[in-house]
């Protein structure tokens, strides 16, 4: 399947509206392994995080949304046509289920579905707006932009700018696949944007900038798909740069799940902190400053006054966290599980070895590439 949401004249929508591929049965889809859930669900499973997933509504009757996840209400919609909105929620908190071996990355989070376009491409700025302003008044911590606007508007960014100011995140994709485009709100400050890679590692996005925070999954993925009737069905291969944002929300809802004391600020450095570097340890302008680790996210203890990568030089040289192989923790007790304390040389013997590396120009050295755990 190529990129979803191909534009058709609206008396024709209901007649294509998206259906089912089947029932996913195969091996774990490869954006799953990357995340990892299963292991992290010791730790947290999202619990108690409102999601809102903004774009073309999420379709209720897909059976692997537990009974009461989908939020309804004016302002909602539990409808999904397009099938764009449902896929990004399927990854953001679709539960379980013995049929199949896709599951989402935080089952434990609720999921409030808003539409406000269904034009491939981008809607209009002042309708993403006001659809953002819902969401933040219906009390959504975490805001998952499944589809961005092409253009910016003064309605857009103070949209944002509220949302910041009331404690909510907002996580968007740079999803431009022609040269020159940029996505919105995913360049504006206060935003996490999220870069698309494939299996390889590669970026599968033509956006970029010095805007781009981190990156994740965004290409032949697995998740729910609209039309199910009830039933437990998917659509595959799904190749969709926006869906990349889908994974850094579900992994943000475990991390404002088990860290609720944390602002979207410092969500934010935490995520990038722990991100799987490239190769040369600095930030990429389609990738920003890495593949997403959601595990070292959710376990890494991270004094609150950390800054980010990429800050000003006042705050000093960057720095990150190394996460070495460990298994997951038995239980959710913070103290027994793996702490990573960064700008400390400091190792825990809790089955995780620490290091704080800093960069400094001075010294001409630079940190290796992050392994993977």
């Amino acid at each position: 399947m190529a990129l979803l949401g191909t534009p058709v004249p609206s008396t024709a929508v209901a007649e294509q509206c998206a259906n089912p591929t089947g029932t996913y049965t195969a091996a774990v889809p490869w954006g799953q392994r990357l995340i990892d859930p299963v292991r992290i669900w010791p730790l947290s499973r999202g619990t108690g995080q409102l999601v809102a997933v903004i774009g073309t509504g999420v379709d209720r009757g897909n059976g692997q949304f537990a009974p009461g996840q989908l939020v309804g209400g004016q302002g909602t919609e539990t409808e999904d046509c397009d099938g764009r909105g449902t896929i990004a929620a399927g990854i953001v908190g679709a539960q379980p289920d013995p049929s199949t071996t896709f599951t989402g990355i935080a089952p434990g989070a609720k999921i409030l579905p808003i539409r406000y376009t269904q034009v491939n491409g981008g809607g209009d700025p002042g309708q993403l707006a006001a659809a953002i302003e819902t969401a933040l008044n219906r009390g959504a911590g975490i805001m998952l932009i499944a589809v961005p606007a092409a253009s910016d508007s003064p309605a857009l960014t103070g949209a944002v700018s509220r949302a910041k100011e009331k404690g909510a995140l907002i996580i968007s994709p740079a999803a431009g696949t022609q040269q020159g485009q940029t996505s919105y709100p995913t360049a504006t400050p206060g935003v996490l944007a999220v870069g698309s890679t494939n299996q390889t590692g590669q970026a599968v996005q033509t956006e970029s900038g010095a805007y781009v925070g981190i990156s994740a999954p965004g290409a032949e993925l697995v998740s729910t798909s609209a039309g199910a009737g009830g039933t437990v069905a998917h659509r595959w291969p799904v190749s969709d740069p926006s869906l990349a944002a889908a994974h850094v929300a579900g992994v943000a809802a475990l991390v404002r799940a088990y860290h609720p004391e944390l602002s979207p600020e410092q969500v934010v450095a935490r995520l990038t902190l722990t991100a799987h570097r490239g190769p040369g340890g600095g930030h990429d302008p389609r990738r920003g400053w890495g593949a997403i680790d959601a595990y070292a996210a959710v376990s890494a203890s991270i004094p609150a006054d950390t800054p980010g990568p990429g800050g000003p030089p006042s705050a000093g040289p960057d720095t990150f966290v190394v996460p070495a192989a460990a298994p997951a923790p038995t239980g959710a007790d913070k103290v027994s599980g793996v702490l990573a304390i960064v700008g400390v040389a400091v190792a825990i013997a809790a089955g995780v070895v620490v290091a704080a590396v800093r960069r400094g120009k001075r010294r001409g050295w630079k940190p290796s590439r992050f392994r993977a755990s």
